[in-house]
């Protein structure tokens, strides 16, 4: 296979950089897939989309994938006038099943004494198997890498980039509930695949936190529940209340925060999130009334952070703590309803590269 390297990204001095390194571009997928947004669902989260989009393009480039010609004019025509913004949107034709760029698209990792970047090519098989067909969201890192020629390490292993968060610096946050869960690798121990991500993303210490979110057929993806803002803190989500049926849960996982630290032995500085309502009012999605809402969905841009918003009551409260998390950056608040009915929120629709002229 083209560009395809037999060696380790830990061997060759490569490694997962954190979120907040300078991107060259953010990675997405134009929605399309009735299954996901049925009826008018499509027509509400396109325009979502239009305003993630349009935000991005004031920081950063967007690469965005169509299915085809005609998707493509349907995007040009929901955009409407975006010649104007700071940075380019550049549209490319790749067949794909749904649109979560986080888990699917290619994970970079970057070399730091020379700049180098290349690409992590996991395997994706729609969070073990849970919506029919995935093969073409699976072929997107070796699309990404032939198209920009990038060369790419193939661990032939099933991972989803909303799994694991990184401060960039070798410590790693994950869940049990989804990397050893064996939907996803179950011929590898819990040490195996502790070994997996030091040789292919450099984790020199992994925190594991229990299970995710109620309603996240993911299984419990990190990126919905703890992030790094900086290389020693996080924030984690917390509800008080004691009737919501994720209360118990994020109060065990910020009991094994409390007690984790950093590679210097430092405790991690750990920051609360308010939860928002997570009740879906109209109807119900995959058979639970409940979404994962979750404000820890946020996505580390060049000069911004977009947040997702979800719940008047909460939404003003994780504002303010962005704001005081990222003082340098400017926090764009979007409404996320629409997106989250989907099972994701910004973060799961984005990817960040590195390194490539897009």
């Amino acid at each position: 296979m083209k560009n395809v390297l037999t060696s380790t990204p830990f061997a060759d001095g490569y490694k997962m950089p954190a979120e907040w390194d300078t991107h060259s571009a953010t990675l997405m997928i134009w929605p399309h897939n009735r299954e996901t947004w049925p009826g008018p669902r499509l027509d509400a989260v396109e325009n979502v989309y239009k305003e993630i989009i349009l935000t991005l393009l004031k920081y950063e480039t967007v690469l965005l994938l169509v299915n085809d010609e005609s998707t493509e004019k349907r995007v040009l025509s929901i955009l409407g006038d975006y010649q104007g913004a700071a940075y380019p949107l550049r549209i490319l034709h790749k067949t794909v099943n749904d649109v979560w760029s986080r888990d699917s698209g290619p994970i970079f990792i970057k070399k730091d004494k020379d700049d180098g970047i290349r690409i992590t090519d996991w395997e994706f098989n729609s969070w073990g198997g849970k919506y029919e067909p995935w093969e073409d969201d699976n072929q997107i890192p070796e699309f990404i890498s032939e198209k920009f020629n990038v060369a790419r390490y193939s661990p032939g292993k099933v991972l989803e980039g909303g799994s694991i968060e990184t401060n960039g610096k070798g410590l790693f946050l994950t869940t049990e509930s989804v990397l050893l869960n064996p939907n996803r690798n179950p011929e590898l121990s819990k040490s195996e695949i502790e070994s997996y991500l030091h040789d292919y993303l450099g984790a020199e210490k992994i925190i594991w936190l229990k299970e995710g979110l109620k309603g996240d057929d993911t299984d419990g993806h990190i990126d919905d529940l703890t992030r790094f803002v900086n290389s020693n803190t996080v924030v984690t989500t917390l509800t008080e209340d004691g009737l919501n049926p994720n209360h118990q849960i994020l109060y065990n996982n910020l009991s094994i925060l409390l007690k984790s630290s950093d590679l210097s032995g430092n405790p991690l500085n750990v920051i609360t999130l308010p939860l928002p309502d997570t009740k879906i009012s109209d109807t119900t999605v995959d058979g639970s009334d409940h979404v994962p809402s979750s404000y820890a969905n946020f996505y580390i841009a060049n000069g911004a952070v977009l947040v997702p918003m979800y719940d008047s009551r909460t939404d003003q409260q994780a504002l303010d703590i962005f704001e005081t998390l990222f003082p340098n950056r400017t926090i764009e608040g979007i409404e996320c309803n629409d997106l989250v009915w989907g099972q994701g929120s910004i973060h799961c629709i984005t990817q960040q590269i590195y390194g490539v002229d897009v």
